[in-house]
């Protein structure tokens, strides 16, 4: 059965994830309907990054210029609202908490208290080098009294807001968006990568319930906590899934490509799950390669790696007093988590539940089973997350809702 579409000239939202290894891009039509229809999934090579920042301006603007050809294909509408990741090492989070007194005689708290409240709470001293990427609210409290969700309304003296402030190294963000603008396309926001993640695939109960998210990349993995449906912590780990080639490379005496085809084609992350007496012929992935290996010893080199990344994630869950407390355990996304036997390592390195995060694409259209089945891939949690994500900024029921004032806001809050 084939659809047919009128694709409209503003109406493209496009997710791209920007990751050290490949490019994953999807992109959706949002109907006057309301409807949110998606249209093509796409993946390309990636370029000049490393560890998942810019390290070479024009390598990175070649591959977005390959990536965005393709979407062109479709309409040159497409890369006027991109919604992107931003990555790497140099992300920090931390606590803020803002306080006012309220403005009225009759000490009702109206939106503008709210806002001022917000707005001290995002009064922090940062290195002129740094930017706020994202400062979200976790609760209000009114004279002392916490856990309020919307103070709009009630009575009181004193209003405070306690904020999860995110921020990142200046240069690396305005590299990026350097990139993308070079190549012709119009950043719609940016979004750290494992909040992207968690939109795509966490529900409001596993949220509510606590849960950590663990977004295993090529070149970082990055972790994000919730309890009580608010973002406790978040971090990201210049580790990924890339280190686990070069393991397998130098270990098998290989290339780097024939280490990545042996990694998805014959890896497991527990060695349980791979005999000690089947060998594989490294000829017929490597012509240069004249040895046999036994399926046992590439699992051993894959588990070493994947348990230094965990212990990553659990010493952060150490840090905020969550390790091995979260009843929903940790969901795993990302290029790296299609490894087999990663649940069951996941469970034994951070004594959790695990399992591996499928995107809840309940509020997209999806024209074909193929579409579907692309979608569920766990390599484009990010760039689904990144779709929603900009959906939820830019349109409230189905209607566009003042797309080009939120974007310079959104820029005139990023610049130091």
């Amino acid at each position: 059965m084939t659809h047919s579409f009128i694709l409209m000239a503003n109406n493209f939202i496009t997710g791209l994830d920007i990751g050290t290894n490949s490019l994953k891009t999807v992109i959706a039509e949002v109907r006057k309907d309301g409807k949110t229809v998606v249209v093509k999934l796409l993946k390309t090579p990636s370029g000049g990054m490393r560890k998942g920042s810019i390290d070479d301006l024009a390598e990175m603007t070649r591959a977005l210029n390959v990536m965005f050809g393709e979407i062109k294909k479709l309409s040159r509408n497409a890369i006027r609202n991109i919604f992107i990741n931003v990555n790497g090492g140099d992300i920090h989070t931390q606590s803020s908490k803002g306080i006012v007194a309220v403005a009225r005689a009759d000490y009702e708290i109206h939106q503008d208290d709210i806002d001022r409240a917000v707005q001290a709470s995002q009064a922090i001293n940062l290195p002129p080098n740094r930017m706020v990427l994202h400062a979200i609210t976790r609760e209000f409290v009114v004279d002392g009294v916490g856990d309020i969700r919307d103070p709009l309304g009630m009575i009181g003296n004193r209003l405070e807001v306690n904020s999860l402030i995110i921020d990142a190294f200046a240069p690396s963000v305005k590299n990026l968006t350097k990139c993308l603008e070079m190549a012709g396309a119009t950043v719609g926001g940016l979004i750290f990568s494992p909040l992207a993640g968690a939109r795509a695939v966490l529900s409001k109960n596993q949220k509510d319930l606590g849960v950590a998210l663990v977004d295993i990349g090529f070149g970082t993995t990055s972790l994000c906590v919730y309890e009580e449906n608010k973002l406790i912590h978040a971090a990201v780990f210049p580790l990924g899934s890339g280190n686990i080639t070069n393991d397998l490379a130098i270990g098998l005496k290989t290339s780097v490509d024939a280490a990545e085809a042996v990694k998805l084609t014959f890896g497991s992350a527990s060695p349980r799950g791979a005999s000690g007496r089947e060998t594989i012929d490294l000829k017929k992935i490597d012509p240069n390669s004249k040895t046999n290996i036994s399926r046992r010893f590439i699992s051993d080199i894959i588990q070493v790696r994947l348990a230094e990344i965990f212990e990553f994630v659990n010493n952060e869950l150490k840090q905020i007093g969550k390790a091995g407390k979260l009843p929903v355990g940790v969901v795993l996304v990302g290029g790296g988590s299609k490894i087999p036997g990663l649940v069951d390592l996941a469970k034994e390195e951070l004594d959790l539940p695990a399992q591996i995060g499928i995107p809840d694409l309940s509020s997209l259209e999806m024209p074909s089973g193929e579409l579907s089945l692309q979608a569920e891939d766990p390599e484009f949690v990010g760039a689904i997350g990144l779709l929603l994500w900009g959906r939820d900024r830019l349109y409230s029921d189905g209607q566009a809702v003042g797309v080009g004032s939120w974007v310079k806001n959104l820029f005139k809050n990023l610049l130091p």
